[in-house]
């Protein structure tokens, strides 16, 4: 499993600063700490995916006050560590818990 980065909290200035030479994954999570969603985003997408969950209304998470992001090699391994993950934690937002 690898190692997420603090805590921190979702906004525009601390998403810009994610690096974008690796696939990452993310979980968004609520003010309480609850993880509301996991994700993935390739290369050079991390960015922009973070902010589609904080600015398109269909993919917003509303309680999402916080996130963080663990780097990883490649996207097939980002894929096996999100499965893993909602499988454990079932976030309320990912579809795949149900």
């Amino acid at each position: 499993m690898p190692k997420f980065n603090r805590t921190q909290k979702f906004t525009k200035e601390n998403i810009a600063n994610v690096p974008q030479d690796k696939a990452i994954i993310y979980k968004i999570k609520s003010r309480g700490g609850e993880n509301l969603y996991t994700g993935i985003a390739g290369r050079g997408r991390s960015q922009e995916r973070l902010l589609e969950h904080k600015e398109i209304k269909k993919e917003k998470i509303p309680e999402g006050t916080k996130f963080q992001y663990a780097q990883v090699k490649t996207k097939v391994r980002a894929h096996e560590v999100e499965k893993s993950i909602i499988k454990k934690e079932q976030p309320e937002f990912n579809q795949q818990h149900k």
